[in-house]
């Protein structure tokens, strides 16, 4: 290899996507040089395939399903989307799946990208087949960051390939709807694009191996998507798996289930969860398994690689699989990658800025579904396993005058857990149109570990749908 194919940095950073940019934006920021490399797109599948299409198809049908509530607005919004323009929005929003704006960015930050597909050689080591043929050597001083995330999990059925299934990336980016679509799973991706596609004028039949919906939330928020769900006209099955399909000559599915009932279908999603993209990035080189889940500290340090310069940020490390958690890890790893460049020592006390503290102890997430559901810390469920001794506090969301002016039938509910001894909420569930937004404010409360006494002094604003907290409260402080 010629000396012109050998290029030092201070960083590698293999993939591109949000939580890559975010710690080379750091490593730069911190006077590093750093490379980026990545095969696909700048951007990576939250920009392209996951969070902004999939919002993008969601949004319209979750506003038509409110203003269908509110009077005066009802005649206004009856009928059948405009199936061109939200998928026109949403390739909008998708930039069309080009990546020049991305490019762009990178640029203006100062952080160079080399296209291609790179692996570990060694210790701090890195070969890219770069995307004209052309092999690049790469050596970093200080740190290598794996930030490769990960895909859809595809289960071992016989003749899988031949059916051509669907996954959450084809999903999001299919030219128009399917006229029967099978969606298998029950978690974020299999509730949200059922909600998508039945209102898009799919019919969605969504199978469930568990007994219900969404099965790590607190249960009433499965029920209450499964019921909005069915109200729509999607079939909602539970207790069954898929045993056997085919792909006729025709092109139509032929569907096996596990209690013997048989389906046809145009497209069937699996999305049964998520796979590490890791099998072919040289982790042998390094003394790993290739396709493992990579196992990090706080600090988001693989543990198992001597030297503290290697560094599995997001998905890939399974800590908490949601693009915004990965972005939180990346400016912990910037921060920690710079410290050590710097030779200074690490700050890992427990709020500390080089600790990955977030990703155990409040990971928040939205489900935008009809009803959204809004989720944070812990459900009764897990603060029940570890022991914990709670409280918990529930409202129906619906009887506040800030929702009866979103909509005048609104139907939801909260749930705080609250820790006995501590007083302070550990846990915190919303179930009702529009309470994403509420989400921030718990987040804030489980973090900042705000004494439930002190959150009384917070007065949310009337009428608002943020009227919850004062209501939650009250029965709390009742207890």
């Amino acid at each position: 290899m010629t000396t012109e194919n050998i290029r030092t940095y201070d960083v590698i950073v293999i993939g591109a996507g949000p939580v890559g940019e975010n710690v080379a934006e750091r490593t730069v920021a911190a006077g590093l040089s750093t490379v980026v490399v990545e095969s696909e797109l700048v951007g990576g599948d939250c920009s392209y395939w996951a969070c902004e299409p999939s919002k993008a198809l969601l949004r319209p049908v979750l506003f038509r399903a409110d203003a269908a509530h509110v009077p005066g607005l009802d005649p206004a919004v009856e009928g059948p989307l405009n199936v061109e323009a939200v998928l026109a929005h949403r390739d909008h929003m998708s930039g069309d799946w080009k990546d020049d704006g991305q490019v762009e960015w990178l640029k203006s930050a100062g952080i160079e990208l080399l296209r291609g597909h790179g692996r570990l050689v060694g210790e701090r080591e890195v070969s890219v087949k770069t995307s004209d043929g052309e092999p690049v050597h790469l050596r970093a001083r200080h740190a290598v960051a794996l930030c490769t995330g990960s895909r859809a999990a595809l289960p071992g059925l016989h003749g899988i390939e031949e059916l051509r299934p669907w996954t959450s990336r084809e999903a999001t980016s299919a030219r128009k709807p399917p006229g029967r679509l099978v969606i298998v799973g029950a978690g974020v991706v299999g509730v949200e694009m059922a909600t998508a596609w039945q209102a898009l004028g799919s019919q969605v039949t969504l199978l469930a191996r568990q007994g219900g919906l969404l099965p790590r939330m607190e249960p009433f928020a499965g029920e209450m998507v499964t019921e909005r769900l069915r109200e729509a006209g999607a079939d909602v099955r539970f207790g069954v798996s898929v045993t056997a399909a085919e792909r006729t000559d025709g092109g139509e599915l032929r569907v096996t289930l596990s209690n013997g009932a048989r389906l046809a279908a145009d497209e069937i999603l699996f999305a049964i969860g998520r796979a590490p993209r890791s099998e072919d990035i040289g982790l042998a080189a390094v003394g790993l398994a290739a396709g493992d889940w990579l196992t990090t500290d706080d600090s988001l340090t693989v543990t198992a690689v001597p030297g503290n310069w290697l560094y599995a940020v997001g998905d890939v490390n399974h800590r908490a699989l949601y693009t915004h958690q990965g972005k939180y890890q990346a400016r912990i790893a910037g921060a920690v990658i710079a410290a050590r460049a710097r030779g200074e020592g690490l700050d890992t006390s427990r709020w500390g800025p080089h600790r990955s503290t977030a990703d155990t102890e409040a990971v928040p997430g939205v489900v935008f579904t009809d009803p959204e559901v809004a989720s944070v810390g812990l459900t009764v469920r897990e603060a029940e396993r570890t022991g914990l001794a709670i409280d918990v506090i529930d409202q129906e969301i619906g009887e506040l005058a800030g929702a009866l002016q979103y909509r005048p039938d609104y139907r939801g509910t909260a749930r705080l857990v609250i820790d006995r001894d501590r007083r302070t909420v550990v846990g915190a569930t919303f179930v009702g149109p529009g309470v994403a937004e509420l989400l921030y404010s718990a987040t804030v409360a489980i973090t900042g570990e705000v004494p439930v006494d002190r959150l009384w002094h917070a007065v949310p604003a009337f009428p608002t749908i943020s009227e919850v907290w004062l209501r939650l409260l009250e029965k709390g402080a009742r207890r």
